[in-house]
């Protein structure tokens, strides 16, 4: 029989568990990084063409959470895989209400020209890089109206300045061609694919971002493999096996996963493209964790990560 002793036992254990679950979420997981490495199987890549990529997404640089000091952090530990190229794969700023100071873009990205690679550091933008940029400070039922890149529909927004300025190019439906020890290959980036998302619901306009797959595949002029940044993984079922390989951000893995089940993804296709790699009919696509926190500044069972990716080489 389930007395009132125990009833009361029960309780009291379910109430240590939450507010440990909480502490441990709020204020030990968010705050340490780590590196996770894929080294995938890619048919649309030369074996001799071997190539190291860091991935950095989804920083939301603010107070407390993702100081300054962080992300000098985040770019000392990135450099120190000695990677070929690194890529930022957008979300560099923070939206949130549990925000003590937003780090204004200047300062981030001049924390971000510290980032070194023999190939280059390029970056796409995300979301909340396009949602964070008002030209004015009003009340929070008015934001979208302030939001100066939404409300003109077209860029460029702080975050791609400051990049800009600090030596970083940025990719909107733009593509480069790259070589390493003489054999080429592509690097293209998307524009974000949620750009006026919010605008088109308020006001019912169809047109949700600035992504143009077809011209960005367009741009691409020879038959040397490409690689693509896109934030959002949502583009993959339209990415063609021309790509070898999608990278993408933006979920987070959920921020939150028990046992590896991630109950919330920002993502029209749920868990599908959640996290980690994802192989689809000979296509693949790796989703980075990002290192940030979006919405609240909890993370449970989805650490922080910067991603090394290896493609090529002796064991590929």
């Amino acid at each position: 029989m389930l007395t009132r002793r125990a009833l009361l036992k029960a309780a009291a254990g379910l109430g240590l568990t939450s507010f440990g679950f909480t502490g441990y979420a709020l204020g030990v997981e968010p705050w340490a990084h780590h590196i996770t490495r894929y080294r995938p199987r890619l048919s649309g890549w030369p074996q001799d063409l071997h190539l190291r990529i860091a991935l950095v997404a989804d920083v939301h640089a603010c107070e407390p959470w993702m100081d300054l000091e962080r992300v000098e952090r985040i770019v000392v530990d990135t450099n120190a895989l000695s990677p070929d190229l690194i890529l930022l794969l957008g979300d560099y700023m923070a939206h949130h209400r549990f925000v003590r100071r937003t780090i204004p873009a200047s300062e981030w990205a001049r924390a971000f020209a510290g980032f070194r690679a023999p190939l280059g550091v390029h970056a796409i933008l995300g979301n909340h890089d396009w949602w964070d940029d008002p030209n004015v400070q009003k009340r929070r039922a008015d934001w979208w109206d302030a939001v100066e890149a939404v409300r003109r529909r077209h860029g460029p927004v702080r975050a791609r300045r400051a990049l800009e300025a600090a030596g970083i190019p940025v990719y909107e439906n733009d593509a480069k061609r790259l070589a390493k020890g003489g054999r080429a290959f592509w690097l293209a980036g998307l524009g974000d694919q949620l750009a006026f998302r919010r605008l088109a619901r308020s006001r019912a306009r169809a047109a949700t971002g600035v992504d143009d797959l077809p011209g960005t595949m367009a741009k691409i002029s020879d038959n040397a493999p490409v690689l693509l940044m896109a934030h959002e993984p949502d583009i993959f079922p339209k990415v063609s096996r021309r790509v070898a390989v999608t990278f993408s951000g933006h979920t987070h893995g959920g921020q939150v996963a028990l046992a590896g089940f991630a109950p919330i993804v920002p993502s029209r296709y749920g868990r599908r493209f959640a996290y980690g790699h994802i192989v689809e009919e000979g296509r693949h696509l790796i989703v980075s964790g990002g290192l940030g926190c979006s919405g609240m500044p909890l993370r449970f069972g989805v650490p922080p990560e910067i991603v090394l990716v290896e493609l090529g080489g002796r064991d590929a």
